[in-house]
């Protein structure tokens, strides 16, 4: 099979060839012509520093003549230097065509530095005349010098011109060449990319067709591709799509069907499940609760039983509310309260409970039933087995957009694994008989059920350190409908 891919990257590879191709002969010639250009430069740079060279060194023997002194010596001696530099380079250009005239060219900056040398042994031994005739000389010499570098220079030139001459017909060849090379390039390129495209756009052409047809609903048209690359797979596919669209179809409506009678089942299970936590009130919490009441009365004046029976009263009322209901904070504390006041008749000064709350936050919304049920999980396990009994700590405190309730106990704490059964939502059995029935985990379901929200409770336990559970309640909640009901039970 000939890949999509593999066409556009014979595509690429066959362009970059030829721009490959063309680069490197274009590198090669602008090598090649600059090398030729830089050697007969430097012909004539050599030449050009000769001359410069020995007119120096006339002027600094001059001025040495005029004003002996050591920094025009000095001056001198670096001319000499240069003049012998630029002999070896001129000895480097000697050729079969100009080996007398460099010769003699050569002979003659020997001459300029002898001649130099001869001023200055004369000047030495106050022989100003012999001197200064020897400072002719060599003048004589750095004009002859010159003008041999010019006469040099000519032959140059004219030994160069059909080399200039050629280079620049080489370059009028090559700028055509160049133009011929791209307008084949681009031929090649645009017949490479037109059949290229074409074998693809027309299967997708296709494609689009019996798209349009199964739109309208015609799906007795078979779909058929001659390709040898993805698109023919796409193509088998699409028609296999269309002999089972049908059958998708009905499955669609099947499921959508099941779905929605899950959904309805799944309401159903809630609901049931938010009643059957109204008649959780275990009957070992009532016994236990109706037994100290009775010691209470035999032992104590009857208003102290009173009180007790009041608040037995309040919490069963409350118990029975609908629990997928909300309401507000202070009612949640109030019922809590009630709750401590059953246990300390029963603990006494075993249960301890410091509460602090935040004033503001009383009005916050929060599900029945949610907070009693922590505070006896406490009780169960961190003052009931103990001897000396326990302390519980309840917080509410405001923290902007949200209300944070902690409740925090001394008792042996729990497991990890304990912890993760809760917050899973899995049922845990209390020990004893001794609460409620409505216990940690369906209070996190609850939670999340009500807020919508998975992170609405922590629990932080270790084994030995007791046990806090956090609440995390937003203040802001939209109320659906059946809690702006009021409650007429």
């Amino acid at each position: 099979m000939n890949k999509i891919q593999k066409k556009i990257w014979m595509l690429a590879m066959v362009v970059l060839v030829f721009m490959s191709a063309i680069w490197i002969a274009l590198t090669y010639y602008n090598h090649k012509t600059q090398s030729q250009y830089n050697d007969i430069l430097q012909r004539y740079l050599s030449f050009n520093e000769v001359t410069i060279a020995s007119q120096q060194l006339v002027t600094d023997l001059n001025n040495y003549l005029l004003l002996p002194s050591p920094g025009n010596l000095e001056r001198i001696s670096h001319s000499k230097e240069k003049i012998r530099n630029a002999k070896y380079d001129v000895y480097k250009l000697k050729n079969a065509k100009n080996d007398f005239a460099l010769t003699n060219y050569m002979n003659l900056m020997d001459s300029l530095i002898e001649t130099a040398d001869r001023a200055l042994l004369f000047q030495s031994e106050k022989e100003t005349e012999d001197s200064a005739q020897e400072f002719s000389e060599a003048t004589r010499i750095s004009m002859y010098i010159s003008e041999t570098s010019l006469t040099l220079l000519d032959k140059e030139l004219k030994t160069y011109e059909l080399m200039y001459r050629g280079i620049i017909g080489q370059s009028k060849e090559l700028n055509k060449l160049g133009v011929w090379l791209l307008l084949l390039i681009t031929s090649l390129s645009l017949l490479l990319t037109y059949w290229i495209s074409l074998s693809i756009t027309r299967p997708v052409e296709r494609l689009t067709k019996a798209a349009n047809e199964l739109s309208k609903g015609r799906f007795d048209l078979q779909i058929k591709v001659e390709s040898n690359d993805e698109i023919a797979f796409l193509a088998k596919t699409f028609d296999h799509m269309r002999v089972n669209i049908n059958n998708l179809i009905s499955e669609i409506h099947e499921k959508a069907q099941l779905e929605r009678e899950l959904q309805q089942n799944k309401l159903l299970l809630q609901e049931s499940q938010l009643l059957s936590l109204q008649s959780q009130i275990n009957p070992h919490f009532l016994f236990n609760t109706l037994n100290t009441l009775s010691k209470k009365a035999y032992l104590e004046g009857a208003e102290e039983t009173s009180n007790m029976i009041v608040n037995v009263a309040g919490l069963l009322r409350y118990s029975l509310k609908r629990l997928d209901r909300s309401v507000m904070l202070n009612e949640e504390v109030a019922v809590l309260k009630q709750y401590i006041d059953i246990q300390k008749a029963r603990f006494t000064e075993r249960l301890q409970l410091h509460m602090e709350m935040d004033e503001s936050c009383q009005h916050v919304q929060i599900p029945g039933l949610t907070l009693q049920p922590i505070i006896e999980n406490a009780v169960i396990h961190a003052v009931e087995p103990e001897e000396d009994g326990g302390v519980i700590w309840f917080r509410i405190a405001d923290e902007g957009e949200s209300v944070r309730i902690e409740i925090e106990d001394d008792g042996p704490g729990m497991t990890e694994e304990k912890i993760n059964q809760i917050l899973e939502g899995q049922q845990i059995v209390q020990s004893g008989g001794h609460s409620t029935g409505i216990g940690l985990s369906n209070v996190v379901k609850r939670l999340r059920l009500f807020y919508e929200n998975e992170d609405v409770l922590e629990i932080h336990s270790e084994i030995g350190n007791g046990t806090k559970v956090v609440l995390k309640i937003p203040k802001a909640r939209r109320i659906a409908e059946n809690e702006k009901t009021p409650d007429r039970g």
